[in-house]
């Protein structure tokens, strides 16, 4: 790994988290807000800049990226992008503890949206916002901004654009690699100012418009109420959010397709038409479920089970109802969906839905040679062969995710109240979902667990957003050679 250079390009996404620090000041003082919270985002902006001029200065070099070089860029950008998004909690004092705005910066930018915070409504707007930005940033990628906005990074911008971009594929749009990062931060702006102006329509303010825009469209889940966007009990919004948290979940190469006049692309797509059958079904298992167990009304129930079923397999995290309280049967496909997360190519978190069907096609191609083995059976997906390589690098991709979760779950029993809020906030941070159960539910939150915990939970916010590879290969000795 070329060092200098990897240090040169990490300090302008430094730079770009300052200016937008200190862009948060600027909505501070459109609210009239204490001078203090201003200032201290004033002063995080301007250290995260600062810091950017001396290291860009001392690492000034000829850009030359290597697939090594793409890996390092992403991983220590991303904890450069955590250290000094962390400045505004800490010097406003809404979060004192280091660690722990660590954790709700990192929580941000890999859009977990696991939170420390109890009394969201006291917090000033001027914070709230960057809370917000940093689940935008995060979901289609700080770094895939930089290479649409930065020129000098088209040459070698696809090392970065695939280490940073989820997914088993990444696909390109164009040729070059920096006018398809374009296109896709076009596609996702672009999607995030509609969901502004129909949750507007549907009755929220501006402020609190943006911000679940945001949270909605990175698969976030941050919202400015304690009660998570319950407290606007309205069936306007859950419903605008959960059209555009399902469109969050699905590959953004398919939305750019639809808005190119190509809208037949999307079920012509496997892993589309498996996500939104896999959705339907659990939301209507999870209502009758909780409709025969506990009652109520069935339109309430299938109203909050579309909501959660959507906020969870996008692993968005916005509640509306407190599933904790379920039926098992419900609480455990909740899991389940907590590991199959969203599709490739989109801001949602977990295994991803197209490595857990080509999985699912995998065993049943294994029975089926079972009973014949002299068959010749050709797995394809979309029509299209699916290569042996692709299938063992899925296959070694589901060991060590499961490998990682048992061992967090483990760890976190010594920092945890029981085995289930262990397990669950382990798979809640590595899927970056954000609630999980007992402990850190629906209604509750991470404040629970102790900073050292939190500080465990943040590597594996930083493995499950880099999709694990990004960020162990960096503990390999061969990655550090030149």
């Amino acid at each position: 790994m070329n060092k200098r250079v990897v240090f040169h390009l990490v300090s302008y996404m430094t730079f770009v988290i300052g200016i937008a620090i200190i862009g948060c000041a600027g909505v501070s003082y459109y609210y009239d807000e204490p001078l203090a919270v201003q200032m201290s985002l004033v002063y995080s902006g301007l250290i995260a800049i600062s810091c950017a001029g001396v290291a860009g200065i001392l690492t000034r070099c000829d850009i030359n990226l290597s697939r090594r070089d793409g890996f390092g860029i992403v991983t220590f950008g991303w904890i450069s992008a955590t250290i000094f998004g962390s400045l505004p909690y800490i010097l406003s004092g809404v979060i004192p503890h280091p660690v722990s705005a660590m954790f709700e910066t990192m929580s941000g930018f890999t859009t977990t949206g696991a939170s420390v915070l109890n009394d969201l409504e006291s917090i000033p707007r001027g914070i709230h916002f960057w809370r917000a930005l940093t689940h935008w940033f995060g979901g289609m990628g700080v770094l895939v901004l930089c290479v649409a906005i930065l020129p000098f990074l088209g040459v070698g911008g696809m090392q970065i654009y695939r280490a940073e971009m989820p997914g088993p594929s990444k696909d390109r749009l164009t040729p070059r690699i920096a006018t398809t990062a374009k296109l896709l931060w076009g596609v996702y702006a672009l999607l995030t100012m509609i969901e502004v102006l129909c949750l507007k329509f549907a009755g929220m303010g501006w402020f609190d418009s943006f911000c679940h825009a945001f949270g909605t469209m990175a698969t976030g889940g941050f919202s400015t109420r304690s009660a998570s966007v319950g407290a606007f009990d309205s069936a306007m919004i859950d419903t605008i959010l959960i059209v555009f948290m399902f469109l969050a979940g699905v590959n953004f190469s398919l939305h750019y397709y639809a808005l190119t006049g190509k809208p037949g692309r999307y079920f012509r797509d496997p892993e589309f038409r498996f996500y939104f059958i896999f959705l339907v079904c659990a939301t209507l298992f999870i209502t009758f479920n909780v409709w025969l167990t506990d009652g109520g009304a069935l339109s309430r129930c299938f109203r909050d089970s579309a909501f959660t079923a959507t906020s969870i397999m996008t692993t968005t995290g916005f509640c509306t109802a407190d599933f904790d309280q379920w039926p098992n049967a419900s609480r455990l496909l909740l899991v389940v969906m907590m590991f199959i997360g969203g599709c490739a190519g989109s801001t949602g978190g977990g295994m991803k839905v197209v490595r857990v069907f080509i999985m699912f096609k995998k065993m049943v191609r294994e029975m089926k040679l079972f009973m014949r083995p002299s068959a010749v059976i050709q797995m394809k997906l979309g029509g299209k062969p699916v290569e042996q390589e692709v299938i063992s690098h899925i296959a070694a991709f589901f060991a060590i995710f499961i490998l990682i979760f048992a061992i967090g779950s483990f760890i976190m029993t010594f920092f945890t109240p029981d085995l289930e809020t262990a397990c669950s906030c382990v798979i809640a941070t590595l899927g970056n979902i954000g609630p999980g159960l007992n402990a850190v539910g629906a209604t509750q939150n991470y404040s629970c667990i102790s900073p050292s915990g939190q500080g465990i939970l943040i590597v594996f916010m930083l493995l499950g957003r880099l999709e694990l590879y990004t960020v162990l290969i960096l503990f390999l000795p061969g990655f550090w050679k030149r």
